[in-house]
């Protein structure tokens, strides 16, 4: 056993913060804890030691807010809202518009059939936690998602939208298992009208018993659908979000990206999200279900044939020496992605003629993130000739004139429309491993870029919002379903 640094966690049982180890053991990353009252715990963290350590090499930590909305009280993780201790501030925001579903997926931990009551913040309520997010300092929220529940059960999530836009989101998605999409292409073209960036779709893959067994029911048809009605609505970029489940749909990642490819007028972006596990399970059951970033990798590898490799993805933080080399040039400050280098690994595929092709069949990564840190060494220091000079030279390490055009305008325009011009000439494939009580790790925890406003005034990390948070924050504003029903003389399937 190689004993690799101390961190804190929490007990999966009574939640309290527990002193932890992660360790290496026959090539795996482990955490560890023991609760006084609740016993020993032991956990995969990473299932690949060697990508364990070439991730943590490409760490970069953030400063967090200038203006945290609470104060260190308890310590973290009961002072989310952002406090102190945080160290990044918001990439993309999360606003919750209700805990009502069209669906009751077994795997869901947002939803009123399971909480009891329903959760619907107010049209103000919603335009306040929009605001409170844009008062972020020194860099106000400018991506937002709206989620639940399923948002699409809202009459008003057109006004959202547009409230969205109207205070300053650029980039605006709406979190839907496509239900609705995929019954009308008018709803589709509203969406779009309306504001929508991006359409963030369930998919978990490309055959009814997939669904049947994570989501309770076959949806395969409804999916197809969705991107069809997205596709002639003009909807034209969807993530497909696949909820990666061992046994269940980890065989089909490769079919997936294919998918991806054969449909790249519409898919931008496939994110992968290893399963997170809740309840109280014992050891063996959380083994045979356990799956990390670096089995994603792996399986990737696998199933396309070596046309994406393991070696082909880098962590989240990878890409902040570019933000920070460009906002030192534009003199301003841009969203940095400063998450912890194990919460993320993403790649961004080309495809041509149908075929998939990594950006590192393009792109030296490493030299190039290693000449923008230039870049931003200059610049920052005043001496923004020279700064410029070396952005240039970083194109030498492009090797696709097609790819340094599009590029070169990113790192010298530094807008979002050079930006999503770019973007919308690739795919990205990223894995995304939210925490869960028995891998919970606080230095996650305190670098976490993606963020729940909620009506009291906090905004809170993913992970402690799902694990910690969500019951307390949601109960306080909870309504009994049986109350919501009579109040608002609706069916009971379109409550839960």
């Amino acid at each position: 056993m190689n004993e690799i640094k101390d961190t804190k966690s929490i007990c999966p049982e009574c939640l309290k913060v527990l002193d932890a180890t992660i360790f290496e053991d026959g090539g795996k990353v482990y955490i560890k804890k023991e609760c006084p009252e609740h016993g020993f715990f032991q956990e995969v963290y990473w299932s690949d030691y060697e990508q364990y350590t070439r991730a943590e090499e490409l760490r970069y930590d953030g400063e967090g807010l200038n203006n945290p909305h609470t104060k260190t009280v308890n310590g973290c993780p009961y002072d989310c809202g952002i406090c102190p201790e945080h160290k990044s501030h918001t990439a993309l925001a999360i606003i919750d518009v209700t805990n009502r579903c069209n669906l009751k997926c077994p795997v869901c931990f947002a939803n009123a059939a399971a909480a009891g009551y329903v959760y619907e913040p107010t049209k103000d309520e919603i335009a306040e936690m929009m605001e409170n997010l844009r008062r972020n300092d020194p860099v106000p929220a400018t991506a937002l998602q709206f989620s639940g529940g399923e948002p699409t059960i809202r009459n008003d999530l057109f006004d959202l939208i547009r409230k969205a836009k109207e205070v300053g989101f650029r980039h605006v998605e709406i979190n839907t298992n496509g239900v609705r999409l995929s019954q009308s292409v008018d709803y589709c073209r509203e969406l779009k009208a309306a504001g929508v960036s991006t359409v963030y779709l369930q998919f978990d893959g490309l055959t009814p018993g997939v669904y049947e067994f994570i989501r309770g029911v076959n949806l395969l048809d409804t999916k197809m659908k969705a991107i069809e009605n997205c596709r002639q609505g003009g909807l034209r970029s969807i993530v497909l979000v696949v909820t990666l489940v061992k046994g269940a749909n980890d065989n089909q990642l490769g079919d997936i990206i294919n998918f991806a490819a054969q449909n790249f007028d519409v898919i931008r972006c496939i994110n992968v999200q290893p399963v997170s596990l809740c309840g109280r399970l014992p050891q063996k059951e959380r083994d045979r279900m356990r799956i990390t970033i670096p089995d994603f990798m792996h399986l990737a590898e696998e199933q396309t044939e070596g046309k994406v490799k393991v070696s082909d993805f880098y962590p989240v933080p990878t890409v902040v020496p570019v933000s920070k080399a460009v906002g030192a040039l534009q003199n301003k400050r841009y969203v940095d992605f400063t998450a912890h280098p194990h919460c993320g690994m993403a790649t961004y595929l080309f495809v041509e003629n149908g075929e998939i092709k990594p950006i590192t069949r393009y792109v030296n990564v490493d030299k190039f993130v290693g000449t923008m840190r230039k870049v931003y060494e200059y610049a920052s220091k005043g001496s923004k000739n020279k700064a410029r000079l070396r952005l240039l030279g970083a194109t030498r390490h492009v090797k696709f004139s097609f790819l340094r055009k599009y590029l070169l305008r990113v790192l010298t325009e530094g807008n979002y429309k050079a930006l999503g011009d770019l973007q919308r000439k690739t795919i990205l494939l990223s894995a995304m491993h939210f925490m869960d009580p028995y891998n919970f790790d606080l230095e996650r925890v305190q670098r976490c870029v993606i963020h729940y406003a909620v009506p009291d005034g906090r905004i809170i990390p993913f992970c402690t919002m799902n694990s910690i948070h969500r019951a307390e924050v949601e109960r306080k504003l909870g309504v009994p379903i049986k109350e919501w029903k009579n109040k608002h003389k609706v069916e009971i399937t379109q409550l839960v």
